[in-house]
C-alpha cells in the first residue's frame, strides 16, 4: 500500500530510474545507503550502526547474503524442511506440492480453495478461494513472469538470490470471507521482544504494534499503517508461540517469524530477515534506537 509517510522528491526519482540497476549491481552499499536515506530520511552508518533499521542494513549487506541456513529459511520449501528437523512439522500449513513450472500444476486435482507461493520471494503469492473463478491464463502469465525474477537481485536481499524459483501449493485455513489473522513476532539475538498483529487481511486491514508481553508499541507502528482501535485479544497459548519463534530463531541474530492461531491450533507462515528491506519509517524514531540495542551485531561487524 502506499505510506503516507514517504516523502519523495519526484523529480529526483525520475533522474536516478534509468541508473537503478546499474548502480545496485555495482555499488550495493552505496546504493542501500542511499535508498536508506531516501526513504527514513536518517543516514545509515554502516561502520557503526546503532539503529535497529541500519543493523537490518548491515545484516541485508554483509550477514545474510552469506548465511544458507538464512536462505534456506527464508524459502518457502526450505523452511517447511527447517521446521521438519526441529520437529515442529505439526505447525506447517498442509501443502499439495511444489511444483517447478506453472503448468506442472494438476488445478482438477486441488480442492476449492488453496494459496500458491513463490518459494523464491516475499508476496509473490495468489490466494484462491473459489477455484472456478480463477483465471488461469491470467495466473500462468503472473507467476511465469515472478519465476523469472531475481528476487535478491531485484531488492539486494541476496540471501534470496539462491533459492530455486518454485512453486508451492498450500492449503486455505482462513474463512472465505476473511484471511486468517497473522502474529509477527520479532525475534532479537533468540530473544522474542515484540510483534504485530495483522487484522482485517483483504478488507479492512490495520496493525496493532505489541511489546512481546502485549503491553502496546505503538510507536513501533511504521509506514503509515493504522491499527484496530479496540486492540487483539492475546490468544490463550501466546507463551506457546513465543517459545516456538525463539526456538526457530535461535541461530539468527534477528528474525521475523510469523505464526498463524486458527481456534487454538498454531501454524506456521515464513521467516522474514529483512522485513521491508529494513527501510521503515516508525511512528516514533525513539523505537528505533530502542529496538537497536535489542539487536547486537557486535560479531558480525568489520573492524
Amino acid at each position: 500500500m502506499p505510506n503516507p509517510n514517504l516523502k519523495e522528491n519526484k523529480l529526483k526519482r525520475a533522474l536516478l530510474v534509468p541508473f537503478r540497476g546499474i548502480v545496485r549491481t555495482l555499488f550495493p552499499a552505496f546504493y542501500v545507503k542511499e535508498q536508506y536515506k531516501y526513504i527514513t530520511h536518517h543516514k545509515c552508518n554502516l561502520k557503526n550502526p546503532i539503529r535497529y533499521t541500519e543493523k537490518l542494513q548491515y545484516l541485508r549487506l554483509f550477514v545474510y547474503p552469506k548465511d544458507n541456513l538464512v536462505s534456506k529459511c527464508a524459502s518457502r520449501d526450505g523452511a517447511r524442511e527447517y521446521l521438519k528437523e526441529l520437529g515442529y512439522e505439526d505447525l506447517l500449513i498442509p501443502s499439495f506440492g511444489v511444483f517447478d513450472k506453472f503448468d506442472d500444476i494438476d488445478f482438477d486435482a486441488l480442492p476449492n480453495s488453496f494459496v500458491l507461493k513463490c518459494t523464491h520471494a516475499c508476496a509473490f503469492n495468489l490466494i484462491v478461494k473459489d477455484k472456478s473463478k480463477l483465471d488461469i491464463k491470467k495466473a500462468r502469465k503472473q507467476f511465469n513472469k515472478w519465476l523469472k525474477t531475481n528476487y535478491g537481485n531485484k531488492t539486494l536481499e541476496k540471501h534470496y538470490s539462491s533459492i530455486t524459483p518454485r512453486i508451492i501449493v498450500e492449503k486455505y485455513i482462513g474463512e472465505i470471507d476473511s484471511l486468517p489473522v497473522e502474529y509477527k513476532i520479532h525475534v532479537f539475538n533468540g530473544v522474542a521482544r515484540s510483534m504485530y498483529v495483522v487484522t482485517g487481511r483483504g478488507q479492512d486491514i490495520r496493525y496493532n504494534n505489541y511489546y512481546i508481553d502485549w503491553k502496546e508499541f505503538d510507536g513501533s507502528q511504521f509506514n503509515g499503517w493504522k491499527k484496530k482501535e479496540d486492540g487483539v485479544p492475546i490468544p490463550s497459548n501466546w507463551d506457546e508461540m513465543v517459545k516456538i519463534a525463539e526456538n526457530l530463531a535461535k541461530k539468527f541474530p534477528f528474525v521475523r517469524v510469523d505464526l498463524y492461531n486458527i481456534n487454538g491450533k498454531i501454524y506456521f507462515g515464513e521467516m522474514t530477515f529483512t522485513p521491508a528491506k529494513g527501510t521503515l519509517i516508525l511512528d516514533d524514531d525513539k523505537c528505533d534506537f530502542e529496538m537497536g540495542e535489542w539487536l547486537d551485531i557486535s560479531k558480525y561487524l568489520k573492524h
